[in-house]
């Protein structure tokens, strides 16, 4: 199911301002958050935590398509999921984020291991 329009709107706010994104590893919300480790398609130069950032605010916010998912950890809540292009001949770039109380969590930024 892909997320409504006030969901794009909500998760491109928050995403987008340093005091209400947060991507710190814990055991209620684990990720795996390697933006340092993948090269932006745009530059073909390794993502820096501010790029990565504003590449998702730009995903989001021209329209690219993002599918809600029911996570495990914390069970029964919803990520939302954008799969885009990586490099030529690298994989694509899989990211998940999580809407909490006034903050997003970043969940994932890596290469996707579907083909």
């Amino acid at each position: 199911m892909p997320a409504s329009i006030e969901i794009r709107r909500e998760l491109a706010r928050l995403a987008g301002s340093k005091r209400t994104r947060q991507t710190a590893f814990t055991e209620e919300f684990p990720t795996d958050w390697r933006p340092l480790q993948v090269r932006n398609p745009r530059t073909a130069t390794y993502f820096t935590e501010p790029g990565a950032r504003e590449f998702i605010v730009e995903l989001i916010t021209t329209g690219h398509p993002i599918e809600v998912v029911i996570l495990e950890r914390p069970e029964g809540k919803k990520g939302y999921v954008l799969i885009t292009a990586g490099c030529q001949g690298s994989p694509d770039i899989y990211i998940k984020l999580q809407l909490g109380s006034g903050v997003v969590r970043g969940r994932s930024f890596h290469p996707s291991s579907k083909g």
